[in-house]
């Protein structure tokens, strides 16, 4: 049986989240770790925009959105399964990408953002968090309840770039529920097999996949 193929880019959050799934849903495909600066002509053959994470399943179709691919992970073994809360968790998802994903990029990068300072748009972005992910954190130890769950996967790699954009400031100023929350979820058994290092990938190149081992 042919194995799906997964176009990925390591730091990419987007390209982690959907990794994520895949480890947790004990799923495995071909990876296809590519450098955003110079993608292969395969990936933009399957797909026009030349994002990242693209995944090809066998019988053709083509998912490029990460978290259709994070759905369709959990379509194929429901373990990991989003359960009764699903629709809870997919509005904060879908919020989160809306409206923090936009304020993340404004605070990385202020010089194509002048409208506002760079430290006001770090207090945009510190304030949805208090609004929209701190005050969960006051009831829960993850963002729905007491386990981990799709949208703490689906919305920790925005949180870790956030972060790591001021990281002393981070420490001595973030709200401490949001700090913990990161630090337990950075620690995770996804990271030792889902941030490991793959080669550049050619036309050519013998398969690599994700997770390595089973």
């Amino acid at each position: 049986m042919a194995t799906p193929i997964l176009y990925s880019f390591r730091r990419c959050p987007y390209a982690m989240r959907a990794r994520w799934a895949i480890w947790h849903t004990q799923l495995r495909v071909e990876i296809r770790e590519v450098v955003l600066r110079d993608k292969p002509t395969e990936l933009w053959a399957v797909s026009p925009k030349g994002t990242v994470p693209v995944l090809c399943l066998p019988d053709g179709q083509v998912i490029t959105e990460s978290l259709e691919i994070m759905l369709w992970a959990l379509g194929q073994n429901s373990a990991w399964h989003p359960n009764a809360l699903g629709a809870q968790q997919m509005a904060l998802i879908l919020q989160h990408d809306t409206e923090f994903k936009p304020l993340l990029d404004a605070y990385k990068y202020p010089e194509r953002h002048l409208a506002l300072s760079p430290q006001q748009h770090q207090d945009n972005a510190t304030y949805w968090l208090e609004t929209n992910i701190c005050n969960r954190l006051a009831a829960h130890t993850y963002l729905i309840d007491t386990e981990f769950r799709l949208s703490d996967a689906a919305i920790a790699p925005f949180i870790r770039q956030f972060s790591a954009v001021a990281p002393d400031w981070f420490l001595q100023h973030a709200n401490p529920l949001l700090q913990q929350w990161l630090a337990r979820v950075l620690q995770d058994d996804f990271f030792a097999a889902g941030m490991q290092k793959y080669p550049r990938w050619q036309a050519g190149d013998s398969p690599s996949y994700f997770p390595a081992k089973q």
